[in-house]
């Protein structure tokens, strides 16, 4: 009786080899086979698992656009704005946002550009002017090349964060009047929220998990305020989401000022850090929370503007 091996790798790059008891007559195994195999099974996979990397890396130079039509000058201007994304999140440094230090690289944004493509959000459906372009709204996606965002990062004394970023367990409260809930992956009530959540993370390079309406239940935190939960507690529920690092927003609707008064919080390293956005969209806080965490996380200072 001999054994026979079958060797296979997942799609996370985990190698099986299974042995599997066989009758082989006149069979001979020959020393050192199953090893060779495996050697060879395990430069596929991580051959693999670096592809993978690259492809993520890749995604890190891309940003994308909402344009009108199909122009040079509305292209040129989605560019820049492209390209101040870009900067943000290949480096985490959400400071750099309205920087006025990125106002001649953004004048000469084509200059960076890689590649770029257009997507008509109105695919399908009639034109509605005489050209059948210039009205509708396309995404353009840009893909700038990884050698010069490095050098202008360089030249604004920052530099690529390419490490293992810690996936986010984001815990978001919003008050707005007699409604208070907190944004779970599964509640209907949060739909447009998670959405721009996911919208905000992916905008800022990072990936992030949301608590679900049964965690929250399961740790007491359904109807508790955030801001008066322990990180201690939060940090449980998180691991059990697959979150790393929990980030705290919560989100209070300002009817004088017609926008969201935000208060953000995240522990890193033995250290609570605080900061706030006032005004605006729930979108916008959501990118300043989010990338506000990425800032802490990538070494690139204090959000709150503290030390």
């Amino acid at each position: 009786m001999l054994a026979e091996e079958s060797i296979s790798v997942s799609r996370g790059g985990i190698i099986v080899v299974n042995l599997r008891a066989t009758w082989r007559r006149r069979a001979k195994i020959v020393p050192g086979v199953l090893s060779a195999i495996v050697r060879i099974v395990l430069a596929s996979a991580l051959a693999w698992g670096a592809g993978t990397m690259a492809a993520a890396g890749t995604e890190l130079y891309r940003a994308q656009a909402i344009v009108t039509g199909q122009g040079e000058a509305n292209r040129i201007v989605g560019f820049a704005s492209c390209l101040e994304d870009v900067l943000i999140k290949v480096s985490g440094a959400q400071k750099l946002a309205g920087d006025r230090r990125l106002a001649a690289y953004k004048s000469n944004a084509k200059s960076v550009v890689k590649a770029f493509s257009y997507h008509d959000q109105f695919s399908g459906k009639p034109h509605r002017d005489e050209q059948g372009t210039r009205d509708r709204p396309y995404d353009l996606t840009v893909d700038f090349d990884e050698a010069k965002v490095g050098g202008i990062l360089k030249a604004l004394a920052l530099k690529p964060w390419l490490s293992p970023r810690p996936r986010l367990a984001v815990f978001v409260e919003m008050k707005q009047g007699p409604k208070n809930f907190i944004v779970t992956a599964d509640g209907a009530q949060s739909d447009l929220q998670r959405d721009a959540l996911l919208a905000a993370a992916d905008r800022r390079g990072m990936d992030i998990v949301l608590p679900s309406a049964a965690a929250l239940t399961k740790a007491s935190l359904d109807g508790a305020e955030l801001k008066a939960v322990p990180f201690s507690t939060l940090a449980s529920v998180a691991a059990e989401q697959g979150g790393e690092v929990a980030l705290v927003g919560e989100l209070v609707w300002d009817e004088r000022k017609l926008g969201w008064a935000t208060q953000w919080r995240v522990d890193w390293r033995g250290r609570t850090y605080r900061w706030q956005v006032r005004g605006g969209t729930f979108d916008e806080a959501f990118r300043r929370g989010i990338g506000g965490a990425a800032q802490v996380l990538s070494g690139n200072g204090d959000p709150g503007g503290r030390g």
